[in-house]
């Protein structure tokens, strides 16, 4: 018997007990598009959770603290410093494209009648480009340049007069555009102090430590550039070269009063708070975290949150991925039973095919392929309906967590995704249990004698 006959006799055997074949067809759809769409809210979810984490920043950047190394008695560990020859170490290691420490403090910004509280932080400007920072106008700092900042999109509108009654009104958490900023900090004068009281309304007969310091020095600045939005810690700082900075903070030490020196000894340490270290590719962001936490910091990366997302992932994957798998369980069952059906109720055929000079191979291979066309026919139908159901859900799903306020994300994302894998993976599995599901009929019919079973009635 060659392939075309056989196709076309298992193809009527099929179609001749329609109802039968329907209803098998139709458990292995119901079975498919279980999996299929049970999968597919959790890749679905896997994906928003990735972009959500890559909104949050880069996840090839490593943080490098002195936080949270604790031995079992509860002391700090931390016998390594992090200084400019740790910079240079993990600059140096396998992997890593750049590395710059972060030194911060507080001070005021001053143009005019107007000030603004903000965080100034010193950084490598040679690696600025290489840590994701980009400008919405003018450019990013220069090696060694001076008496320049870069600042984030959200300080011109933090300015506000103290003089006019108004108080600080926090830290501006809106996006650039929706308000005229006070100040034009790309042309506008600006300086720079550490004296947190300036222009500020001050007690009469205030006395004490301050009385014995110098005033704070006005530092002449201009801005170089405006940083984009990032929507994270970059649009509420302000950007300087390290340099620059540790000049102008030994400078205001040196103004201060011996008791007020003694009580910030931790601003004379050469130690940095945290060094942020890029690393090239993200396969090696583990790797190079643990050879630095093996030097004795703590680290901190968003791979630390994606790992933790994708285990979670992939646990509601398979918890939901075996719930659609009952279901195509029962139906590889029913394959079973609709096979083993059609074996009583065709013996006398299967006789007659024996005595003819059938192969017993032609046998087994025209029951395997009834099973894997019921199987090939309800993975197929499965997918279809398995990608009505997701663009249901896409569509309803979406809107309802949009309008009860449980999703903080865009609305337009998917909460159910389908790629093109698992539609065929998905088929080429329904058709492999509708192949192992008619394994044991066709191994039943090849075993029947064909004496008896022309003797069948």
């Amino acid at each position: 018997m060659n392939s075309l006959d056989l196709i076309s006799m298992g193809l009527r055997n099929l179609y001749r007990r329609k109802a039968r074949t329907l209803l098998t067809v139709l458990g292995v759809v119901i079975g498919t598009a279980a999996i299929v769409v049970m999968l597919s809210l959790g890749i679905g979810m896997n994906e928003r959770s990735e972009k959500q984490i890559r909104s949050m920043g880069s996840l090839n950047i490593i943080e490098v603290n002195n936080y949270g190394m604790y031995n079992e008695s509860g002391r700090s560990s931390q016998s390594s410093v992090l200084d400019d020859k740790a910079v240079s170490q993990f600059s140096n290691m396998e992997g890593v494209e750049a590395a710059t420490p972060m030194l911060e403090t507080y001070l005021k910004l001053v143009s005019g009648k107007y000030v603004a509280y903000t965080q100034l932080i010193g950084i490598d400007t040679r690696v600025m480009s290489a840590f994701d920072y980009k400008v919405s106008e003018g450019r990013l700092l220069q090696e060694g340049e001076a008496n320049a900042i870069v600042a984030g999109v959200n300080i011109p509108y933090n300015f506000y007069n103290p003089k006019s009654g108004n108080s600080f009104r926090g830290f501006y958490m809106g996006g650039s555009g929706e308000e005229k900023p006070p100040v034009d900090i790309m042309n506008d004068k600006l300086e720079l102090t550490f004296d947190m009281s300036y222009g500020e309304k001050r007690p009469p007969g205030g006395t004490g430590d301050n009385s014995q310091n110098k005033p704070a020095k006005l530092y002449k600045i201009k801005v170089a550039g405006l940083l984009a939005q990032s929507n994270d810690e970059k649009d509420y700082n302000i950007y300087m070269d390290i340099n620059q900075l540790k000049k102008m903070m030994k400078e205001y030490e040196r103004s201060r009063s011996p008791q007020e020196r003694r009580r910030n000894t931790h601003q004379q340490q050469e130690s940095y708070n945290r060094v942020l270290v890029k690393v090239k590719e993200i396969k090696d962001v583990d790797a190079v975290q643990e050879k630095i936490k093996q030097m004795g910091f703590g680290t901190f990366s968003l791979s630390d949150i994606r790992k933790s997302m994708q285990e979670q992932a992939r646990t509601i994957q398979m918890v939901l991925g075996g719930i659609g798998a009952i279901s195509l369980l029962i139906a590889a069952l029913g394959i079973t039973n609709t096979m083993i059906m059609s074996i009583y109720e065709r013996t006398r055929e299967i006789g007659v095919m024996k005595v003819l000079g059938c192969m017993l191979g032609d046998i087994r291979r025209l029951f395997l392929f009834e099973a894997g066309m019921i199987g090939l026919m309800g993975g197929i139908a499965g997918i279809a309906f398995s990608v009505g159901a997701s663009a249901l859900l896409n569509y309803v799903g979406g809107g309802f967590m949009e309008a009860g306020g449980i999703y903080m994300g865009d609305p337009s994302e998917k909460i159910s995704v389908i790629p093109l894998w698992l539609i065929l993976s998905s088929v080429g599995f329904a058709v492999l249990i509708g192949l192992v599901s008619g394994f044991y009929p066709a191994r039943r019919a090849m075993k029947l004698s064909a004496l008896e079973a022309i003797k069948t009635e």
